[in-house]
């Protein structure tokens, strides 16, 4: 019997160990791309997060903006109207 018969026991280790290396092989090449999805998924989220705040920080220093300009409204408005009643 030769290693190329295909009922060869040793053939058949042979190959199931060349099989199982691929395997491993592979599987390592994608828990490295799985591990590097993750990382970057990571990074997305504190950048996200990171924005979040920077967006709530602007929204709240630019409300009072519209109140003053309401309030300066109101004011000119009620400087005018008692001007014009002589006051």
């Amino acid at each position: 019997m030769t290693d190329t018969e295909p009922n060869n026991p040793v053939a058949v280790a042979v190959e199931l160990e060349r099989l199982r290396g691929t395997v491993e092989a592979g599987f390592a090449r994608v828990d490295g791309a799985l591990a590097l999805m993750v990382q970057r998924s990571d990074q997305n989220d504190r950048q996200l997060a990171d924005h979040e705040a920077r967006l709530d920080a602007l929204e709240r220093s630019r409300w009072p903006l519209a109140s003053i300009t309401a309030l300066a409204a109101v004011g000119g408005l009620a400087l005018g109207a008692w001007q014009l009643t002589g006051g």
